[in-house]
């Protein structure tokens, strides 16, 4: 009775390696070759294809055993850096584009992405607010996915990571052009024979009058709406994200709204014609820096943006590294200090307000709907059973994340994150501790007066 004989493609699948790899170790003579067929196929025993098995077992072990050497070796290196970054330069590029409460520097996505991930890799932010992770991964020849639920977080990032074309550039040119005459127009120079003197007014669409009436000068609103207008007309979809942005970046500045972290009204003595001067302003700057990150990106590299809660579960593909800096809870309420923007972009902020992880609103609320430490336990729980489907085997998501005040109690987010993590197949590497810079990062002194942040090194088990 004959033997029973397997072909080369049937030991491959009993060892759990490509058959590639099973010719590849039968020419380096790893293994040793097999009596051929009558047709000068391979024809290995069983005793062969066990021998080969054992030897993939073997190989496989090591290889984890040099990957988890490696990795300590890299952690280590995380953990010997110096992450304060007193004297970084944090506006480079098209990162000062816009301004956004709580932002990260770019140093510390920069350094992980660098140590945790290689070139070709795709990183995600899954809480990627003004864009700060997905930039620095497109300069460091990466992909990049951004996640976001607030539609003007999504808008920043796109605008952030916007490579312009020389055509674009003579279109963005050109609206500058257009944006100057109408400032003139408003605030002619001396001796203009033809200016009579009255107000502008633009019949551009505006948002609510009463929201209008209430937080802007009315020549304010009238620049705001033609200036919209302008940007409206421009036919290319890239360039009218990126200059909806930089007209964002100036609403707060020209409304009677204290700060980007203080939704209280005062008088900021904003004259006729300022507001389209800023806009103009926010374009000189940031043209030069678009076709700067647009000379440093290759074409090869893409960003993708998802506006979309994560609690929903969104489609965003497999991914090498998470690199994220999640809200605090009881910290901010974007969608509040956001509104004014929002509502000249025409985007609702009672929707982003509904979907607003750890927002002030719903840790300070009255009642059995205040949310908890536990909301937010309960909430990232769901978010790494999400991630699992999506980052790699023994990949690494990390999260840069400081303690919170809720209900006057003190909460180490870190540690709820990781034990979160933990109970859905991720294992802490390291949390390492840095000092906050207020230059650095936008405070609200009414919340816990943080002064440290801890980056928490997850991996994701098999």
């Amino acid at each position: 009775m004959q033997a029973e004989q397997l072909s080369t493609q049937e030991v491959a699948d009993l060892a759990g390696v490509h058959k590639d790899t099973l010719l590849r170790w039968l020419r380096d003579g790893a293994v040793s070759e097999p009596a051929r067929d009558g047709r000068g196929w391979r024809s290995f025993s069983v005793a062969e294809a066990g021998a080969i098995t054992r030897f993939a077992k073997e190989r496989a072990c090591a290889d984890v055993a040099a990957s988890t050497e490696a990795a300590d070796l890299t952690i280590e290196k995380l953990n010997g850096l110096d992450w304060d970054f007193h004297a970084a330069k944090t506006n480079y590029l098209t990162h000062g584009l816009h301004p956004y409460p709580a932002k990260f520097i770019p140093q510390i996505p920069n350094a992980l992405i660098q140590e945790l991930s290689s070139v070709g890799d795709t990183i995600a932010d899954i809480f990627c607010g003004s864009g700060t992770t997905l930039l620095e991964a497109l300069q460091l020849k990466r992909n990049a996915v951004g996640v976001d639920a607030n539609p003007l977080a999504a808008l920043i990032s796109k605008a952030k990571t916007t490579t312009l074309s020389n055509r674009q550039i003579e279109m963005a040119l050109r609206h500058r052009d257009e944006c100057l005459h109408i400032s003139r127009t408003i605030r002619p120079r001396e001796g203009n024979l033809f200016y009579d003197g009255k107000p502008f007014l633009s019949a551009a669409w505006r948002p609510d009058a009463d929201m209008c009436e209430f937080w802007f000068e009315p020549h304010v609103v009238e620049e705001l709406a033609e200036i919209r207008l302008r940007m409206s007309l421009i036919s290319d979809e890239k360039l009218r994200i990126f200059c909806s942005a930089l007209l964002s970046a100036i609403i707060v500045a020209v409304s009677k709204q204290d700060s980007d972290t203080r939704y209280v009204r005062r008088d900021k003595q904003i004259q006729p014609g300022d507001t389209i001067r800023r806009y103009i302003s926010q374009l000189d700057s940031a043209i030069p820096a678009a076709v700067e990150l647009s000379d440093i990106v290759e074409d090869r590299f893409s960003c993708r943006i998802y506006n979309e809660s994560l609690l929903d579960a969104p489609k965003i593909g497999p991914c090498d590294l998470v690199v994220c800096s999640p809200p605090y809870p009881n910290a901010y309420s974007y969608h509040l200090y956001h509104r004014t923007r929002m509502l000249w972009l025409g985007y609702d902020p009672e929707k982003f307000k509904k979907e607003e992880i750890g927002s002030h609103r719903k840790y300070s609320a009255k009642g059995s709907n205040r949310a908890t430490a536990e909301t937010f336990k309960r909430e990232f729980r769901f978010i790494f059973t999400w991630l699992r489907t999506y980052l790699k085997d023994r990949k690494y998501a990390c999260f840069v994340i400081g303690d919170s005040t809720i209900n006057g109690e003190r909460i180490d987010n870190a540690a709820l994150l990781a034990e979160a993590a933990s109970q859905v197949g991720f294992q802490e590497c390291a949390r390492i501790s840095r000092e906050l810079q207020a230059t650095k990062k936008s405070f609200n002194p009414k919340i816990g007066k943080i002064r440290k942040e801890n980056i928490l090194i997850l991996q994701k088990a098999r």
